[in-house]
């Protein structure tokens, strides 16, 4: 593929996320300045590598004691200066995969152990962009039980976070009437598909 862009520029040195600036072409070969996000080291921006990086994971937990139940948190926004409903999620660290992430994170945001769902399509657990046209950052969606007790004690100071399991009548009353991420309202309209029998049905046996 002819590359539309002919050069790219680092803007911020931060440690979790940075600006960087391309010299764009339209499709006149005209120039013009485009500005994205990323999480990914300068050398592997995947616009360079033509790869698709592990950045991040979203949990889609169900109570191990009770599967008709999902955890949810409810967690403080600083760019909206308010609290959105979610799933748990975080970054994937050097040398984890998205399992290891999942467990790690669900025990830091919840105080839960996660166990994961044996016969997931992988097409289920790929990682897919977040936002195209703002970052080229990526979210794997990984699926389980939780079992345990809730805590927030290990959270990080940075985060205020309120615990949540919800039913099916919950969740349909959170995406009427409450600020939701994306990522958490698709996954809560599978949750509302789920049977009981097999909760994690609609992620087997799928074919075109």
């Amino acid at each position: 593929m002819k590359e539309k862009f002919t050069a790219v520029r680092k803007l911020t040195d931060n440690r979790f996320l940075n600006l960087y600036e391309m010299d764009a072409l339209d499709q006149k070969g005209q120039p013009f300045s485009y500005y994205f996000a990323s999480r990914n080291p300068e050398d592997q921006l995947p616009l360079k590598t033509g790869e698709v990086p592990k950045n991040g994971i979203v949990i889609y937990a169900l109570l191990k004691e009770d599967p008709s139940r999902l955890v949810m948190i409810r967690q403080y926004r600083y760019p909206l200066n308010d609290y959105l409903y979610e799933l748990p999620a975080g970054l994937i660290d050097p040398g984890e995969t998205p399992g290891e992430a999942a467990a790690r994170e669900m025990k830091e945001e919840t105080g839960l152990s996660f166990i994961p769902a044996e016969g997931v399509d992988p097409g289920f657990t790929k990682p897919y962009f977040l936002g195209a046209g703002l970052t080229d950052e990526t979210s794997t969606s990984v699926f389980g039980y939780a079992d345990g007790g809730i805590s927030t004690a290990f959270a990080e100071s940075t985060e205020t976070i309120e615990v949540l399991t919800v039913d099916k009548k919950e969740a349909v009353r959170i995406l009427r009437e409450e600020k939701v991420s994306l990522r958490a309202a698709f996954l809560l309209i599978m949750f509302l598909q789920q049977w009981e029998e097999d909760p994690f049905a609609f992620l087997k046996n799928v074919t075109g």
